[in-house]
């Protein structure tokens, strides 16, 4: 099979524990493009934290793809154009903002190039503003602040926290929102029907792309959705034990640059490569 697009997670993936892409996969993925591939690159991050990375990968160059916001809003880096973008009903925030006031969690969302945060900041609110390079704007009045079209809350604090605020929130908004866990101390709030494979479904029949040809890598939760969706699913092997249980394919860990050896593997000429899914 020749893969033509890779979508690709970024924390925990693409980019290392010192959240950089490696030069050894930063030179398989340019020699990818540079054979006709297209890259997307998958991530709950904001725009923003996102386009540093499309920009080392020269996707404005070769013609690749920023899924952000878990597919919330799809970009064509080449262009600049949103092909997609889909909003929060603004009535929810109000709500949320009510049954979280009780919990030891901070909430924020995303606006010109600022991290936009309420009720209490802590640590991993820190952490998401680090790991995006964007700046913390504090405000008093959370949902009185956010009168303009978000593609995504965050809810940050500590795991066990997470955990019970995710089955509250999930059986509360079933059918209405998207509520899950990025990582084990951040529970995202997306519109309903939002996730990466069915943003990467639609980009693929925007370009005419097969899913059969696609490739998508991941480590988190929110990425067991892509990893099956695509022709080739592969997991970090420094995934959860879910993300590798959904994967066609366990490769090596993102210190251990896992997306180049994968690369590396997929090119072999005349080599039978043996995924999951070919043996079932």
């Amino acid at each position: 099979m020749d893969y033509k697009i890779i979508a690709l997670d970024l924390d925990g993936t693409l980019t290392n524990s010192d959240k950089v892409i490696t030069e050894k996969t930063r030179e398989r993925l340019m020699d990818f493009q540079k054979n006709g591939g297209k890259v997307m690159l998958a991530s709950g991050r904001p725009t923003m934290g996102i386009m540093p990375h499309a920009e080392d990968l020269k996707l404005d160059e070769f013609g690749g793809y920023i899924l952000a916001y878990n597919g919330g809003c799809v970009i064509d880096c080449k262009t600049g154009k949103v092909l997609f973008s889909s909003d929060l009903p603004a009535e929810v925030i109000p709500e949320i903002c009510d049954i979280i006031k009780d919990y030891p969690v901070g909430i924020n969302t995303y606006q010109d190039g600022n991290i936009i945060a309420g009720s209490q900041v802590n640590k991993y609110t820190e952490t998401e503003a680090r790991i995006n390079g964007m700046e913390i704007k504090f405000v008093e009045d959370f949902p009185g602040y956010v009168d303009f079209s978000v593609n995504k809350c965050l809810l940050q604090g500590e795991p066990e926290v997470i955990a019970e605020l995710e089955a509250v929130l999930a059986e509360k908004y079933e059918g209405r929102l998207g509520i899950f866990r990025s990582e084990a101390y951040f529970l995202e709030i997306v519109p309903c029907g939002i996730d990466k494979a069915m943003s990467i479904d639609r980009l693929l029949k925007m370009i005419g792309i097969s899913t059969e040809e696609c490739i998508a890598c991941g480590d988190g939760f929110n990425d067991i959705s892509m990893i099956k969706y695509a022709g080739l699913g592969v997991a970090m092997s420094n995934a959860k034990k879910p993300v590798k249980d959904a994967a066609d394919y366990i490769t090596r860990s993102n210190d251990k640059d896992g997306i180049a050896h994968l690369l590396k593997k997929i090119s072999k000429p005349r080599r039978r490569i043996y995924f999951k899914r070919w043996m079932r």
